[in-house]
C-alpha cells in the first residue's frame, strides 16, 4: 500500500483528501484504481499529471515498480520547451 499526495487543483475531485491510500504495485496500475475510486480524476490523469516517486519524476512511463515504502506525489505535469 502507498499514499499518495495529491496536489491541491485535485483535491476536490478526491473527495477533499489531500493524501490517499492505494494497492498498486506499478504506476499504470496506481492511476488506473485512483479512477476507478475518484471518477473526477479520469480526465487530470490522463491530460494533466505526472506523478513523482521518491523524487523522480515520470511522465509517460507508467510501468515503474512500486515500493510499498515509496513516497508518492500526483501533480500538475509542467509544460516546457
Amino acid at each position: 500500500m502507498v499514499e499518495v499526495r495529491l496536489w491541491a487543483g485535485l483535491v476536490p475531485l478526491a473527495d477533499n483528501q489531500k493524501t490517499v491510500s492505494v494497492e498498486a504495485g506499478t504506476i499504470r496500475e496506481l492511476l488506473r484504481k485512483l479512477q476507478e475510486r475518484y471518477p473526477g480524476l479520469e480526465e487530470p490523469i490522463k491530460n494533466e499529471v505526472a506523478v513523482v516517486v521518491d523524487g523522480q519524476i515520470y511522465r509517460n512511463d507508467w510501468s515503474k515498480e512500486l515500493p510499498p515504502d515509496a513516497e508518492v506525489f500526483l501533480m500538475r505535469r509542467l509544460a516546457g520547451g
